[in-house]
């Protein structure tokens, strides 16, 4: 048989997989140690490396082998690596050479086509097989979902021909609580046949009202089921974690009767997410006191909180630690290392990461931006971002963030304007914050002018932020006269903070009657200003000796 016109991967033949059993697996398979192609290629989807799968079988076809029980399996990679080009070829092939397919194989191949989002060859493949079973139509079910057409989903559900399992119903409750329509979700949940509403049932309605935010119809579910996993009680935590109610996330952690590490990880990230990192920290320990050995999801979400705490001694343990136990890192675990490194200010090390990455996304650009903004190297972000442009990834609105933060900081002006002027070339809407970047850039630069004509041109209003750079760049430049342009604007916004600079703007100018008017207005509003501090060093004096 000739060789399929399979497009081929870059990556080659696993290290661990000679040539020799590429030639005789799949020919011989008396010798009782001869692995068998589908073993292979399963370890190799378990392993989640899809590509590799996908490379392995080009090769296996340049052989001359085309063996039937592999296409299921070459469809399943298709699917978890969204290739269909490949897909597609092999189900031409498949059709050229008059191989009928089986149930299982027409299966994964409507599955592979759902995946990837190519609905009506999926729906063709379905509609073609001469026999179908309760597996086939959930999967078609599970493709109209996943791909926001639920109307479709809908007629399939109410006119099955083989019956429902437990899975049809669990897909469709899934399916459109992940569309939003939570309302129709419960409905069907709420239609359910006893026999088949199990745990799994009851935990897809619960974290579906909880993706969508509606945490007192998660919780009230919640506390009806029967019996309780460890995914719907880390649901919950997540939930709570997500609106900002970590005390209440805490106190579903606690009632918890056997924990997994999934319960763990719910709660160090939410600590994570919300600031609380001296709390993830303290849980993190507490996890590994208890037996727990950290995944990546661990290892990602101490990283994020070292890095907002600048703890660099403990972000270096936990590298460490990845490399002491073999853990597997993956990209995850990379940008969380490169972030980490960077806020911290060991910008070496971040580079040396960095530069060793086969595949950079556009988080780790911003990392090492963003890290170079944070501590005063500008030229070396804006060097980057050259690299990154060159490169073909795609900046985000975090990274001219960082790019204007550098140039303000680094008195770049000129480069500044023309970054910000670049973002509508990247088709970004400049937000308000990039707005007070570029207010703060020429203020510093002293063209209040411009900064102040820049906020009268904002597309939005101007937030006490954007007021206060241009008032902050008054009183440095001293610039009295344009005090007179934004005081009625200022006024309005009837900000503490802002009376506070004011005054103090006219006093460094010694215009103290306006100081004063300013120092009234701010009574007269009910404002206070926090009185100044002094503070006295007392050095080489044994204060207990001096009651």
């Amino acid at each position: 048989m000739r060789t399929a016109n399979l497009p081929q991967s870059p990556q080659q033949i696993p290290n661990d997989l000679p040539q020799q059993t590429i030639e005789t697996t799949g020919k011989n398979n008396s010798n009782p140690n001869q692995p068998s192609w589908c073993y292979i290629i399963r370890n190799r989807l378990s392993r989640g490396t899809p590509k590799q799968v996908l490379s392995l079988y080009t090769q296996i076809r340049q052989k001359g082998l085309y063996i039937l029980a592999l296409v299921p399996l070459i469809f399943k990679a298709c699917a978890s690596a969204s290739t269909q080009p490949f897909g597609k070829s092999l189900h031409a092939e498949s059709i050229k050479s008059g191989v009928a397919f089986d149930l299982h194989t027409a299966s994964s191949l409507l599955n592979m086509y759902s995946k990837c989002g190519n609905l009506i060859d999926s729906r063709k493949v379905f509609d073609e097989m001469p026999e179908r079973n309760v597996v086939t139509w959930n999967a078609m079910i599970g493709g109209y979902l996943k791909n926001g057409d639920t109307k479709s989903a809908l007629d399939l559900f109410e006119n099955i021909s083989v019956g429902r399992n437990s899975v049809t119903w669990i897909e469709m409750i899934n399916g459109f609580a992940r569309n939003g329509d939570t309302l129709k979700a419960r409905r069907l949940f709420d239609k359910v046949p006893l026999e088949l509403r199990n745990v799994v049932t009851w935990t897809v309605m619960v974290d579906g009202y909880n993706a969508n935010g509606e945490l007192e119809a998660a919780r009230e579910l919640f506390e009806m089921m029967p019996e309780k996993n460890f995914y719907v009680w880390s649901s919950m935590i997540s939930g709570y974690c997500k609106r900002g109610d970590v005390k209440e996330a805490r106190n579903i952690f606690d009632r918890i009767p056997v924990r997994n590490l999934v319960n763990w990880n719910s709660l160090i990230s939410g600590y994570a997410q919300n600031g609380l990192c001296e709390k993830a920290l303290e849980m993190f320990r507490k996890m590994q006191s208890e037996g727990f050995e950290p995944d990546e999801v661990t290892i990602t979400s101490i990283l994020s909180a070292c890095a907002q705490l600048g703890e660099l001694d403990v972000g270096k343990e936990i590298h460490y630690l990845i490399k002491e136990k073999g853990m597997v890192v993956n990209q995850f675990v990379l940008n969380a290392l490169l972030d980490m490194y960077a806020k911290c200010g060991d910008l070496a090390h971040a580079r040396l990461i960095f530069e060793e990455m086969s595949r950079r996304t556009s988080a780790c650009w911003n990392s090492m931006i963003s890290g170079f903004a944070l501590h005063g190297q500008s030229r070396e972000a804006l060097e980057f971002f050259r690299r990154m442009e060159w490169s073909n990834e795609m900046p985000d609105e975090i990274t001219f963030l960082s790019l204007l933060s550098a140039c303000a900081h680094g008195g770049f002006v000129d480069a500044g304007l023309d970054i910000f002027s670049k973002m509508e070339k990247y088709g970004l809407v400049p937000s308000v914050k990039h707005y007070g970047c570029v207010v703060d850039l020429l203020g510093r630069a002293g063209r209040l002018k411009e900064a102040f004509d820049l906020i009268k041109r904002m597309p939005m209003k101007p937030n006490d932020v954007v007021w206060g750079a241009l008032l902050g760049a008054c009183r440095v430049h001293l610039d009295t006269s344009m005090v007179e342009q934004v005081m009625h604007e200022v006024g309005r916004l009837a900000h503490n903070s802002h009376y506070v600079l004011l005054s103090n703007i006219y006093a460094a100018s010694d215009r103290w009657e306006k100081a004063e008017t300013m120092r009234m207005a701010m009574v007269s509003r009910g404002f206070q200003k926090t009185p100044g501090l002094s503070s006295v060093i007392l050095s080489h004096i044994d204060l207990r000796s001096h009651h």
